[in-house]
C-alpha cells in the first residue's frame, strides 16, 4: 500500500484547507483510512477516520467541528477539509490506512501504512 498526501500550504488564520490522500495498492481496498498531524515537538495525534466505503466518520473530540473527513467516488482518495484554521492547526499532517476500525483506527499502532506528510502552516 502507498500513499501520498497534498494539499498542505501556507494559509492565514481563519482561511480553509483541503488535503488530499491517493491510495494505492492492490491490497488497500477495504482498509479504514485516517489522518493525524504532528506538530514541532509534539506527539502525532488523531483527527479523523472514515471507513472504506466512506460510511462511519469519526473524530477525535477535541477537533470536532472545524475538520470533515471524506471519500473519492472512486475510494481510493480520501480527503481531510480544515476550516477556521488556527495558528495552533500547524503541524505536518500524515494520512494512514488501518485494516482496523473503531478504537484502534483511532490509535498510531493502528495504522499499517502512512504517507509522507504534508505541512500546513497557518500564520496569524
Amino acid at each position: 500500500v502507498q500513499l501520498q498526501a497534498s494539499g498542505g500550504g501556507l494559509v492565514q488564520a481563519g482561511g480553509a484547507l483541503k488535503l488530499s490522500c491517493a491510495a494505492s495498492g492492490r491490497t488497500v481496498s477495504g482498509y479504514t483510512m485516517g489522518w493525524f498531524r504532528q506538530a514541532p515537538g509534539k506527539e502525532r495525534e488523531f483527527i479523523a477516520a472514515i471507513s472504506w466505503s466512506g460510511n462511519n466518520p469519526y473524530y477525535a473530540e477535541d477537533i470536532k467541528g472545524r475538520f470533515t473527513i471524506s471519500k473519492g467516488n472512486a475510494k481510493r482518495t480520501v480527503y481531510l477539509q480544515i476550516d477556521i484554521l488556527k495558528p495552533e492547526d500547524t503541524a505536518v499532517y500524515y494520512c494512514a490506512a488501518s485494516a482496523y476500525t473503531g478504537t484502534m483506527a483511532t490509535r498510531l499502532f493502528g495504522y499499517d501504512f502512512w504517507g509522507q506528510g504534508t505541512q500546513v502552516t497557518v500564520s496569524s
